[in-house]
């Protein structure tokens, strides 16, 4: 069998559109494609590509059990939505390669997609045209106390920020809290954007100012946007200048 390979591909937010030439064409080459139950059904099937879906909470598996399919000499990607370094699978299969040293010589490429970040701030126009962070809510893991201090820094940095897992049926309140630290940090005009599904034909994208934001605005195929001090609107864009204040 010939040498195996992996590639820890990003799909992009949901448009095949908006999937690269690259991941594409690591598709077409694929044996096998593994990941989260949802990501790998964007994935169509075709004679000779085994498709290995699996449990959210179950990274580190995955990303071992991809390791050994290449080493094994299978022509494996592993998929992620939007950018696979981006709360995604990289870091997931780079901690199983740092436990396997016998897989560390493996042909192992990472290609970037479109996060979801970026999708939503091109639909509403530049909110992020300026400093910025991205920060995932979920305190799944990390603590909630640490979400919250990375928050409250921001906010007081005055970056404009990418919330990922803003809200979920098992962390209702986590975001509610989250809106009232940024009402105590931040003016109540600061404009919010709620972008829902981007990237498909469930797309929803909405934007409020701070004091009109409501927790169940969000869900986890939300990305809330929160724009600096400087973030306005201009017809139906919201833009954040370049220049610093």
């Amino acid at each position: 069998m010939s040498a195996g390979w992996l590639c820890i591909a990003g799909l992009g937010p949901g448009d095949a559109a908006m999937r690269t030439p690259e991941v594409a064409q690591a598709l077409d080459q694929a044996t096998d494609v593994v990941g989260y139950i949802p990501y790998v059904a964007r994935v169509a099937p075709r004679d000779g590509l085994r498709l290995h879906p699996s449990d959210n909470r179950q990274e580190l598996a995955r990303a071992q059990a991809a390791l050994a399919m290449a080493a094994a000499g299978r022509r494996v990607v592993v998929v992620s939505s939007g950018d696979p370094g981006v709360f995604a699978m990289a870091s997931a299969v780079f901690e199983a390669l740092e436990a396997a040293p016998a897989w560390q010589q493996l042909d192992i490429r990472v290609l970037p997609g479109i996060t979801a970040m970026l999708a939503a701030a091109a639909r509403a126009g530049a909110p992020l045209g300026h400093d910025f962070c991205a920060i995932n809510l979920s305190d799944n893991l990390k603590p909630a106390a640490t979400v919250e201090a990375r928050v409250r820094a921001a906010a007081m940095a005055d970056f404009a920020m990418a919330f990922y897992n803003p809200r979920s049926a098992s962390r209702p309140d986590g975001f509610a809290r989250i809106l009232a630290l940024l009402r105590a940090t931040c003016e109540p005009e600061r404009l919010v954007i709620f972008a829902r599904a981007v990237g498909t034909p469930e797309e929803q994208l909405r934007t409020v100012t701070l004091d009109q934001a409501r927790p169940e605005m969000a869900d986890m195929r939300t990305v809330v946007l929160v724009g600096n001090a400087a973030t306005r609107r201009v017809g139906r864009f919201v833009y954040t200048p370049r220049a610093a204040r």
